[in-house]
């Protein structure tokens, strides 16, 4: 037997000695199922060092002892003129996808009983697809089209959408034979074993003729099952959307019988168990015999299935945590986060295809224009007990919009980014958004390109992770998340302990996330989260009641008017971080004084030429110290009266945008000049506390770094910071001169011509990775026991995760749905660092 031909069957398995890239991968994943001594049909595979290269009368003398070989075991005979066995011919390259068909039903020649017609055209069809790589003639181009058409196989579509109509197959076999023998070498239909050998032969012949599968392509021969008492099917060896541990396909249950299913499911189960992944298996049955035809990976899957897979065999001890945590690409979380449309629902809507995704996932809604719309149109929803699904469709957004994406179900807007004010206030409450710039909107009217759309009408976003962001016409029809349900706490939790496992004693990197109400903290903490590295007091304020009386004191006139307002606003923030601070129990909390671009409160009344670079963050509070007073007064207050009620509190309390190290000094710890004195936050907390009579709490000062300049000062910062908080939407902005709002329109243009490589909003640039790094350094120089960490969506990202850790950061803050990948992407770099 030439040693390059290799047998396999459920009692033979390829020698050990033989490399399994000699196989190809459709010739490994069979002898997978030979080894394993499973019902695998028998077959033979001719290796990669052959296949390109046969000679029919070297090889004619093993083929054909292996023919018989598998006909005794098949209980069929190859040739045979009433009942012939069949065979099938896999081209096996190495790599995971192949362009090439499987060639069927060799064995069909002059003489074979019975209506063979279909049959031989498959086989006609298969051999053409060789005939027309080697030769590229028109002529056999334009039969294979009729081929396609005659068996009903899909071809293109004409330019109106719809697919020419099946030809009948209305000849004999005998006629099929005759019509298409020119095509082949001369004897293809005369005998069974020519036939297979000249088959090998033009194949062989083609893969010569492409060099890049010369030497890399196995040929894998195998019988086929046929008959009126056969059968065959496609499963899965679980559920690949819910994960249910219950074989899945495409099949005849009441064909197969209940002896063959319960044999299918431990066959799934054994593979499962063996390779760790869901399989797919191709199986027949004959004549009560079941047969094992292929099995692979499954490739299409939902991360939910993979996830309870992956829980299921750590629970039964055949793979450890380590490789749970490993398996999972983070960013693929995201389909359990958030919900995904049901394919088959949207095959027949009109749609559009383009955009930035701002926040993943999908939603189904009735447009509408403005906030105010929305929630009149909500409202009336919910007292005619209608639907109040609805997507907020806008130019751009602003503060008083808030609340209308709160409450809806997904967000269209035409200016910014992934970084734009719509797409963070979407990612911080789990809702859908998708920026798309060629976006019209004309009185009751939208358009986009020649795809419109008019206020009231559903539409239906689609944000995948990866993938072309899509806006359907019409209601789809939704899969929704369930965290539970999906396997995800049970996997967070499972991922958190492991990493407690492999730090224990150690400083360990934290994944804190952004959150300014009790109920996203509680969300943030079942999503793994471990304190809250960011809470935007000024996001707290939101809520229409809140909003006037925060207009209110920004407008107001006199003194008088803005320390009446801010009584009002201290109640309000005091019990807000009450309620905080309870929910997270003695975890981290860093609140954020106000941070408040005016234009975005008060967009009709305030106008600064750059008003992101102008009077906000701590400089609102160096022309007016009473709004910071204010809230450090609220915070204490919330602090001791959570104490009172025996609760505990780890409390940072950040100053943003800060420029240099006077600057904080003097809001953290007060001046006093000339005819009047600056109370800083440590001068308020110890006024507070005599006047409540209360010890001291446990609390830092600290400063959020998001201006080159503070990174560059950051030795005299960290004097009088006890923290570093990186924010690195607003340091990205100021370090490449690049508005997060208006780069959309000319970001194309600079990735096509590599000028940016990848969006500096979604992945930290190198210059500014540079300048954290600097800072870091820096700061600890003076402080070592500086606390540094990254607040914002780049926190998110798993390929900035590595660099953070790297950077000596201790951690990063991001929104509760973005907390699992940020977790799952540390506990992999911990993973790799450990060598594990």
């Amino acid at each position: 037997m030439n040693r390059h031909i290799h047998f396999f069957s459920q009692k033979d398995s390829v020698p050990p000695r033989v490399k399994p890239e000699l196989l190809g991968l459709r010739g490994r994943e069979a002898n997978e199922l030979a080894e394993l001594g499973l019902p695998i049909l028998p077959g033979f595979i001719l290796d990669t060092e052959i296949a390109a290269g046969i000679d029919p009368g070297a090889v004619k003398k093993d083929i054909r002892v292996l023919l018989d070989r598998c006909a005794a075991i098949v209980g069929k005979k190859y040739g045979d003129a009433e009942n012939p066995l069949l065979f099938k011919v896999v081209i096996s390259p190495n790599l995971a996808v192949s362009a090439y068909p499987a060639l069927h039903n060799f064995g069909l020649v002059k003489g074979a009983a019975g209506a063979f017609a279909r049959e031989t055209l498959f086989l006609i069809r298969g051999m053409l697809k060789v005939e027309e790589k080697i030769k590229a003639r028109e002529e056999i181009t334009a039969r294979l089209s009729m081929l396609d058409r005659a068996l009903g196989i899909a071809g293109p579509s004409n330019e109106l959408g719809t697919r020419e109509k099946p030809v009948k197959i209305d000849k004999s076999a005998e006629f099929y034979r005759d019509e298409y023998a020119q095509y082949f070498p001369r004897g293809f239909f005369d005998s069974a074993e020519d036939q297979l050998l000249i088959g090998l032969a033009e194949i062989s012949r083609m893969l010569r003729l492409e060099a890049q599968h010369n030497r890399d392509t196995a040929l894998l021969i195998q019988p086929m099952v046929s008959g009126a008492d056969s059968c065959a099917g496609v499963l899965f060896s679980r559920n690949v959307l819910t994960g249910e541990r219950k074989i899945q396909g495409a099949f005849s249950p009441g064909k197969i019988g209940a002896r063959h299913l319960k044999e299918l499911q431990k066959i799934a189960w054994t593979l499962e168990d063996k390779f760790r992944e869901i399989r797919r298996i191709g199986f027949a049955v004959e004549n009560g015999r079941l047969w094992l035809i292929e099995q692979g990976p499954a490739e299409q899957k939902s991360a939910q299935a993979d996830i309870k897979l992956l829980l299921d065999l750590e629970k039964r001890k055949i793979v450890d945590k380590a490789h749970v945590v490993k398996a999972i690409d983070p960013l693929r979380l995201n389909e359990i986060l958030h919900p995904v449309i049901d394919t088959p629902s949207v095959r027949r809507l009109k749609h559009w295809k383009g955009g930035i995704a701002g926040a993943p996932g999908a939603a189904v809604g009735r447009a509408c224009f403005s906030a105010d719309r929305l929630l009149e149109a909500r409202a009336l929803a919910r007292q005619k007990g209608e639907d109040q699904r609805f997507i907020l469709v806008l130019k751009s957004s602003f503060a008083e919009d808030v609340k209308a994406i709160e409450v809806s179900a997904g967000v269209l807007t035409a200016e910014g980014g992934y970084a734009a004010h719509a797409s963070v206030i979407a990612r911080q409450y789990g809702k859908v958004s998708l920026v798309a710039p060629e976006l019209k909107i004309k009185g009751k009217k939208a358009r986009l390109g020649n795809f419109t759309f008019s206020e009231g009408d559903y539409l239906t976003l689609d944000v995948p992770f990866y993938g072309e962001s899509i806006l359907y016409a019409g209601a789809a029809k939704l899969i929704e998340p369930d965290p539970k349900e999906s396997g995800l706490l049970e996997f967070i939790a499972l991922v958190s302990e492991l990493r407690a496992a492999n730090t224990s004693g150690g400083r360990r990197f934290q994944i804190r996330a952004n959150a300014e109400s009790p109920g996203d903290a509680a969300l943030a903490l079942s999503f793994g989260a471990e304190g809250i590295g960011l809470c935007r007091t000024e996001h707290m304020f939101f809520r229409p009641d809140r909003l006037r009386v925060f207009r209110k004191m920004l407008l107001s006139d006199s003194e008088k008017e803005r320390k009446q307002a801010l009584a009002k606003l201290q109640v309000m923030q005091r019990d807000d971080f009450f309620r905080l601070f309870r929910v997270m129990a003695g975890k981290e909390v860093c609140i954020r004084l106000l941070d408040a671009p005016l234009h975005e409160f008060i967009p009709d009344a305030f106008h600064e030429s750059n008003p992101m670079l102008g009077r906000r963050g701590c400089r609102i509070a160096v022309s007016y110290p009473e709004i910071y007073r204010m809230q450090v007064r609220a915070i204490f207050e919330a602090a001791y009266r959570l104490r009172k009620e025996k609760g505990a509190v780890r409390l940072e309390i950040m100053v943003p945008m800060v420029m240099n190290a006077a600057e904080l000094k003097l809001i953290a710890y007060g001046k006093k000049i000339e005819g009047a004195d600056y109370a800083g936050i440590a001068d308020v907390e110890e006024a507070l506390r005599k006047e409540k009579k209360e010890r001291p709490p446990d609390y830092r000062i600290g400063a959020m770094v998001e201006l080159p300049a503070a990174a560059l000062g950051a030795a005299g910062i960290a004097r009088y910071a006890g923290f570093f908080s990186f924010g690195t939407n607003d340091l990205t902005q100021t370090t490449l001169g690049i508005s997060r709002d208006d780069f959309t329109p000319f970001m194309g243009d600079y990735t096509r011509f590599g000028l940016i490589p990848r969006n500096p909003f979604s992945i930290l640039d190198d210059r500014v990775k540079e300048l954290i790094l600097l800072a870091v350094e820096r700061g600890r120089l003076t402080r070592p026991d500086l606390v540094c960490g990254l607040c914002g969506e780049h926190g998110a990202n798993p390929e900035n995760i590595g660099f953070c850790m790297d950077a000596g950061l201790d951690y990063v803050s991001c929104s509760p749905y973005s907390a699992p990948v940020a977790l799952l992407a540390a506990a992999q770099a911990e993973l790799m660092r450990s060598g594990l």
